[in-house]
């Protein structure tokens, strides 16, 4: 996870095609969005992505109350069903210390060995800073690292 001075980094930085800020906390569909565009980590970082919630646009803490609910429907988006292949993430809660208690949440995600990565069928990538359904020709590209890593697994056993 990432030390207290990353998260005031990733913060203050611009969004970018590896962070997503938000101050919602109940919009699963973005939320999960967001995980199937880092998971397909179309820009090839081989570097997690990070969905700060409880952050403003400024980059200030929004104040966000966290309770077990949002860290568990949070979790969720890992194992609902929705997301296929399963992504791999972690979720974790920072308490700021200059901000008198605020949190932010991040849910940091993995870059998927196998994809493309869908929600709802549909696969999602990152654009710069936002989230976009990718053409017929990046899910072609995505499917193309699948076989590749397929064949690297098989000639390594």
């Amino acid at each position: 996870m990432l030390t207290i001075e990353e998260l005031y980094q990733f913060m203050i930085d611009i969004e970018s095609d590896r962070i997503e800020r938000t101050t919602s906390i109940n919009k699963t569909d973005k939320f999960a969005q967001a995980v199937c565009a880092f998971a397909n980590d179309f820009p090839r970082h081989g570097s997690p992505g990070y969905l700060l919630l409880g952050v403003n646009n400024d980059g200030s803490p929004s104040g966000l109350q966290v309770d077990d609910r949002l860290l568990q429907n949070l979790a969720a988006l890992r194992s609902d069903g929705n997301i296929q292949p399963l992504p791999t993430l972690t979720v974790q809660e920072y308490v700021l210390p200059d901000a008198q208690g605020e949190v932010a949440i991040i849910v940091e995600v993995f870059p998927a060995d196998l994809p493309p990565v869908r929600y709802k069928g549909q696969v999602w990538i990152r654009v710069g800073p936002r989230r976009a359904i990718a053409s017929e020709t990046e899910e072609r590209q995505l499917s193309e690292r699948r076989a590749t890593m397929i064949r690297h697994f098989e000639a390594s056993h």
